[in-house]
C-alpha cells in the first residue's frame, strides 16, 4: 500500500504540474540572453551504411541491440554495470580514442539506440568511434548481485511448519478408526509442542538477521536525513513489533500457535519490503560520479588501450552534468580527468537563470519529507500516461512537448522511447540534483562543494549543444555553464530555427533531422580532438 500511495501521489503531482506548464504561454528560448558567439565550423560527413570483476556476454538479451554487451563490477559494491558496445566497421576511418556515451536521469541505453534508422550510437560507430553506452546502477541491464553475507534469503517459519501440519502420517487414510484419529492427534500435538521452542528460536534468529541487515544499510549509505526519514522510522517501528511478538511468545505458557505465526509472517513481510526499498534505491548523483563513471572508463581503457589513456565522452542531460562535474572535481584535486574532449547535449550545472520545467517537477521540498518516498517510478508513470498523450482526446499532450518538438520523432519511435527508456529514480538522486536550481548551482552530497566554481580552471575542450525548444534545459541554462569554460576550449551551438525545424530535449539525440544537422557538428569536434 505504501508504494501504491506514493505512485498515486507522484502521478497527481506531476499531472498537476504539467497542466500548469501547458497553460503558460511558451517564451522563445532564442529570446534569452544572447550567448557568446563561439560556433563550430561544420562540414557534413555522410554516415556509412549501416573476469570476476568483468564479464562479456556471448548471448545478449533481445533488448540489447549493441554489437557486444559487457559487465563490470563496482569495487566494494554489489552492483555490476552494463556497457553496450558498438564496434566500428572495417571501412570506417581509424580513431585514436574510444567514445563513452552517458544518458540522462532515470534512463537506459535505448535512447541512444532507438532504431537502426535512429541510432546516435550506431552513427558514431559508423564514423570510426569505438562507442560504449554506460547504463548506471539501477538502469536497464545493470544489476545488483546479492551479498551472501548480508542478503541471503530468509525462510519464514511458516514455510517449514506448513509442510509439517499438512502431511498425513504414513499408513493413515481419511476413514481411519477413531482410535487411529486420536493417536494421530496426539502425535501432532506432541510434534507441535516440541516445535514451539524451535519456532521461538527461529524468531530470535530471524530478527537478529534482519537487525544486522538494517544496521548495514543505515551505516553504509545513510546521511542524517535518511536516518530521520519516514522509512527509517517505519522500519524501527516494525522491528519493535517483532521484538514484542517474540517476547509474548516466550512469556506465554501455551501461546495461540497459528495467531502468533500469522502475526510474525505479516510483520516479517512488511519489514522485508521496507528494507528492500531502502537498500535498493539508496544512491545519489555522487555515486554515479565517484563510482559508476570511473569504473566504466577504466574498463573501456583496458579494452581499447588508447595510446594516451584517454577517452572521448558525450553526455545527454544528466550525462553532461556528470561530465562537467568530473572535470570540476578532477581539476580541484589536481588529477587528470583522462578525457580528451567532451560534448554535452542539453546540460548545465546551474539552472537558476532559466525557466526549466524541472524547477516544478523535482522535489524541492524539505529533504527529510521528500525522502519518505524512496524512489519515483518514472518509467511506470510515463508508460501509464503516454496513451493519454498520443491518442484522442490527447489530454496529456504536454508530455510530447517535454521530450520532442513537433514532427521530430516518428510516433512509433516516440512510443518505444517512452515505454522502454525510463527507469525508477531514487529520491536521493533527485534531491541532490535540485541543488542545480539553487544559488551557486549543483553541489556534492555534503553541500559544500560547488562544481560550477571550478569549471573556469578545466583544461579539456567542451562542445555544449542546446535545443531552441528544450524546456527541460533551455539554451540560457546551457550557456550559464559553457560561458565559464576557458574561451579557447569552449564551443557552443544552439540548434533550431525560428521558422523550424525545432529541437526539444531528446531531439538533440534522436531527432529526425539530427543525423543531417547536429551529428556532423559533433563528429567534427570529436575528430579535431581525437587527433591531438
Amino acid at each position: 500500500m505504501f508504494i501504491l500511495q506514493s505512485d498515486i501521489r507522484s502521478a497527481i503531482q506531476i499531472a498537476a504540474t504539467y497542466y500548469s506548464i501547458n497553460n503558460n504561454p511558451k517564451r522563445s528560448c532564442l529570446e534569452s540572453k544572447p550567448p557568446v558567439n563561439i560556433r563550430t565550423t561544420t562540414t557534413r560527413l555522410k554516415p556509412l551504411h549501416a573476469s570476476s570483476a568483468v564479464e562479456r556476454l556471448a548471448d545478449k538479451p533481445p533488448i540489447c541491440t549493441a554489437d557486444e554487451l559487457h559487465y563490470v563490477s563496482i569495487h566494494n559494491s554489489d552492483w555490476r554495470l552494463a556497457l553496450w558496445r558498438y564496434k566500428p566497421p572495417k571501412q570506417a576511418p581509424p580513431r585514436n580514442h574510444p567514445l563513452l556515451l552517458l544518458s540522462g536521469v532515470g534512463t537506459n541505453a535505448i535512447g541512444y539506440d532507438l532504431h537502426p534508422g535512429s541510432s546516435f550510437a550506431r552513427h558514431m560507430s559508423s564514423q570510426g568511434f569505438d562507442t560504449w553506452i554506460l547504463e548506471f546502477r539501477g538502469a536497464g541491464l545493470s544489476s545488483e548481485v546479492a551479498s551472501k553475507e548480508v542478503k541471503q534469503p530468509i525462510t519464514l517459519p511458516s514455510e517449514r511448519m506448513d509442510g509439517v501440519s499438512s502431511q498425513n502420517p504414513p499408513g493413515l487414510s481419511s476413514d481411519s478408526s477413531a482410535q487411529s484419529k486420536i493417536s494421530s492427534a496426539e502425535e501432532k500435538k506432541e510434534l507441535a509442542e516440541s516445535d514451539q521452542s524451535q519456532l521461538l528460536m527461529t524468531f530470535t534468529e530471524t530478527f537478529k538477521r534482519f537487525s544486522e541487515r538494517l544496521s548495514v544499510l543505515i551505516k553504509e549509505g545513510s546521511p542524517e536525513a535518511l536516518q530521520n526519514s519516514t522509512i527509517a522510522t517505519q522500519i524501527r517501528d516494525l522491528s519493535q513489533r517483532l521484538v514484542d511478538i517474540i517476547e509474548e511468545g516466550q512469556r506465554s505458557v501455551s501461546p495461540p500457535f497459528t495467531d502468533l505465526l500469522d502475526r510474525f509472517s505479516s510483520t516479517i513481510e512488511n519489514l522485508q519490503t521496507q528494507i528492500d526499498l531502502l537498500g535498493k534505491y539508496n544512491w545519489d548523483f555522487d555515486h554515479y560520479l565517484e563510482e559508476d563513471v570511473p569504473t566504466a572508463m577504466e574498463y573501456i581503457r583496458k579494452q581499447c588501450n588508447p595510446k594516451d589513456g584517454k577517452l572521448l565522452a558525450i553526455g545527454h542531460s544528466m550525462g553532461g552534468i556528470l561530465l562537467y562535474s568530473m572535470l570540476a572535481r578532477n581539476v580541484f584535486e589536481g588529477r587528470d580527468s583522462k578525457l580528451a574532449a567532451i560534448v554535452t547535449l542539453g546540460s548545465s550545472l546551474d539552472y537558476t537563470t532559466s525557466n526549466s520545467t524541472l524547477k516544478l517537477l523535482l522535489p524541492l521540498a524539505d529533504p527529510a519529507q521528500a525522502l519518505s518516498v524512496p524512489a519515483v517510478p518514472l518509467g511506470a508513470l510515463l508508460a501509464a500516461a503516454y496513451p493519454l498523450a498520443s491518442r484522442p482526446p490527447y489530454v496529456m499532450s504536454w508530455l510530447n512537448r517535454l521530450i520532442t518538438a513537433q514532427d521530430m520523432v516518428h510516433p512509433e519511435l516516440m512510443e518505444k522511447f517512452v515505454m522502454t527508456n525510463f527507469c525508477t529514480v531514487p529520491a536521493k538522486l533527485l534531491l541532490q540534483l535540485t541543488t542545480a536550481f539553487q544559488e551557486g548551482g549543483l553541489r556534492d552530497r555534503s553541500g559544500t562543494f560547488f562544481y560550477k566554481d571550478h569549471i573556469s580552471k578545466i583544461d579539456v575542450p567542451v562542445l555544449a549543444i542546446a535545443g531552441d525548444l528544450d524546456i527541460i534545459c533551455p539554451p540560457e541554462a546551457v550557456y550559464e555553464t559553457i560561458k565559464l569554460v576557458p574561451k579557447h576550449l569552449a564551443m557552443y551551438k544552439v540548434f533550431g530555427e525560428p521558422g523550424g525545424p525545432h529541437y526539444a530535449h531528446y531531439d538533440l539525440v534522436g531527432g529526425r533531422l539530427a543525423p543531417e544537422q547536429l551529428y556532423p557538428c559533433v563528429i567534427d569536434f570529436l575528430t579535431i580532438h581525437d587527433s591531438t
